[in-house]
């Protein structure tokens, strides 16, 4: 699981990344990524809505994601805020073919 230090909290921050990150799309997410200005640690903030299903299937998603972001947190660079959005066609998707996708988006280097 992600520590506390690694997770974004505050709304305000998952909007600055959505609305000046860098986005990457795939099949079921679409990652955002821009560099902090005072954090140190990447930070990673997951947007899981209503339409992707039911309590269930959405808290199976996020708990796919964090995963997979745990997984990938040493390989991201130092000072990163990343949401991740998923979308509808993710509560489909395997564990497998969400790993591929994130990492993907997080090696791409899409924010400069």
């Amino acid at each position: 699981m992600l520590a506390r230090s690694h997770r974004l909290t505050r709304g305000s921050d998952y909007k600055a990344v959505v609305r000046r990150g860098r986005r990457c799309a795939g099949a079921h997410t679409v990652t955002y990524s821009m560099r902090a200005a005072d954090s140190t640690a990447p930070r990673f903030g997951f947007i899981v809505s209503r339409q992707v299903g039911g309590a269930v299937v959405r808290n199976t998603v996020r708990r796919r994601l964090k995963a997979v972001c745990a997984e990938a947190l040493p390989d991201v660079d130092e000072g990163r805020d990343i949401v991740i959005r998923a979308l509808p066609s993710a509560a489909n998707a395997t564990f497998a073919d969400l790993r591929d996708e994130v990492t993907r988006c997080l090696s791409r280097k899409i924010a400069s």
